[in-house]
């Protein structure tokens, strides 16, 4: 009989989170060493266990996936792109350039950009990096023209379309070319505009804590298209409403010599005079340090995202990517936009990165290593500790791919496989719990209509 004073307690009536034992899949890659040769438990949006190869799950599931045909990983994350850019592919007079005047050739056509076009631009970028097995995608925006001042607020809308997870960075461009900066007048902001609009961001979008569906950084372009000033202010802005930081920084010979003969300093120097060298900064490129600021930047946490594809396309150099992280730099990958890349695929991203570093430091570069740059080396660089590796208690996001392709008859290895053999598209991906891709295919999306639409708006914005 219950205590007179004390109310029974009452039976809860909320369903417990249901059960999937995605099972034994072909191979599992975990990006920290753990077993998860007989699969994953998903509920509630989380990873509740790994089961061992073998094993079983430790309580009942109420379904079951069969994942005998796929390897299974974390979905991949990407640490830079430019989604407008996807507008720009493989466009004639900026096909066979280095970057400025790769840039010079562009930035007038992006000066046309409208809400709608960059609306398509971003379904189409991240539409792409899902079928890839991407599941958290970090964009750097940084053209308002005109008519575009909510350019951010577009994107959101689309990650959310796509249900996708995604780091949206509120980039700014001040150093005009009356200046002496790249850009043209009509693409740079003044900055109260720029601080007023950041600050505006963070307060309506910015989610904290494991989970967060969207997060805003704060990211004026490059030093050859912003002013010290700005870069200053919007450390003190990150520092104060605790926010990340990006841009370009070292991509490219050209830029050492702008900040040379602009600022009378490196570009880690640069970073250093305007507040930018600690731990909330990720640096888009970082190819050309010595071995002294490579020190400097581990000591202080900096990141790098590492786009390979971007950096050969327009012939930038290769970055230092083991001796970054041997120095404590946290490193991850970037498809960059899709201006220079030409497209938005983080497994394929991956296969570059361990080319193009096993060009630099030799064959015995290992595969997982590059994957590891793709997954937990990339949430590292955003500065999340709830994605990027399969383990209890982080966020379901999962990529499973299918090696019953052409291409990977007679492989031996699945998760070398992916890399070597060239995997360019997941079968199924899973962002915090939910399918978002099936059979190849993504959930609610009409592929054929948003390729036309966004061809029909890539040419009015080239022709004018």
């Amino acid at each position: 009989m219950a205590h007179p004073h004390i109310p029974s307690p009452v039976p809860s009536t909320a369903p417990s989170p249901s059960r999937l034992w995605i099972k034994n899949p072909l191979a599992a890659f975990t990006a920290n060493g753990l077993d998860a040769g007989g699969g994953i438990v998903v509920s509630g949006g989380i990873i509740a266990e790994l089961v061992p190869a073998g094993g079983q799950p430790s309580a009942p599931c109420s379904s079951v996936f069969d994942a005998s045909a796929h390897v299974l990983m974390p979905g991949l994350i990407n640490t830079h792109h430019h989604f407008y850019q996807t507008l720009t592919r493989a466009w004639g007079p900026a096909a066979n350039s280095p970057l400025f005047p790769w840039l010079q050739n562009l930035y007038p056509v992006w000066a046309r950009l409208t809400p709608d076009s960059l609306e398509l631009a971003a379904k189409v970028a991240l539409a792409e990096l899902l079928l890839s097995g991407c599941t958290t995608a970090a964009d750097h925006h940084y053209l308002f023209p005109a008519g575009l001042e909510g350019a951010i607020d577009v994107e959101v809308g689309v990650v959310r379309e796509l249900g996708m997870r995604a780091t949206l960075t509120r980039g700014s461009m001040t150093l005009g070319t009356d200046d002496g900066g790249l850009p043209p007048q009509s693409t740079v902001q003044r900055p109260e505009v720029i601080l007023a609009d950041s600050e505006r961001l963070i307060s309506k979008y910015h989610e904290r804590g494991d989970g967060a569906v969207i997060q805003i950084a704060l990211a004026p372009c490059s030093p050859f298209s912003v002013t010290k000033e700005i870069m200053a202010e919007s450390a003190l802005m990150a520092e104060r409403l605790d926010v990340r930081l990006h841009t370009h920084l070292a991509e490219t010979v050209d830029e050492e010599d702008f900040c040379h003969s602009m600022f009378g300093l490196r570009t880690v120097d640069y970073l250093e005079s305007v507040g930018w060298l600690g731990n909330r900064t990720w640096l888009g490129h970082g190819i050309h340090f010595n071995d002294e600021e490579i020190a400097r930047l581990g000591a202080a946490g900096t990141a790098v995202a590492h786009c390979p594809t971007s950096n050969m396309r327009l012939a930038s150099g290769t970055a230092r990517v083991l001796e970054l992280e041997a120095a404590g730099v946290p490193v991850g990958l970037g498809v960059d936009g899709s201006a220079s890349n030409d497209a938005s695929n983080m497994i394929l991203e991956a296969r570059q990165a361990l080319y193009l570093q096993r060009l630099r430091y030799g064959a015995d570069v290992p595969v997982e290593r590059a994957l590891g740059w793709a997954t937990r080396g990339s949430a590292a660089v955003l500065g999340r500790s709830d994605i990027g590796q399969l383990a209890p208690g982080m966020q379901a996001d999962l990529a499973l791919f299918r090696l019953d392709e052409l291409r990977f008859s007679g492989s031996h290895d699945p998760i070398a496989a992916l890399l070597l053999c060239g995997a360019d598209r997941a079968d199924r991906v899973m962002v915090g719990g939910q399918w978002r891709v099936v059979d190849g295919q993504i959930l609610g999306l009409d592929v054929a209509g948003l390729i036309a639409e966004h061809s029909a708006a890539a040419r009015k914005l080239v022709n004018g």
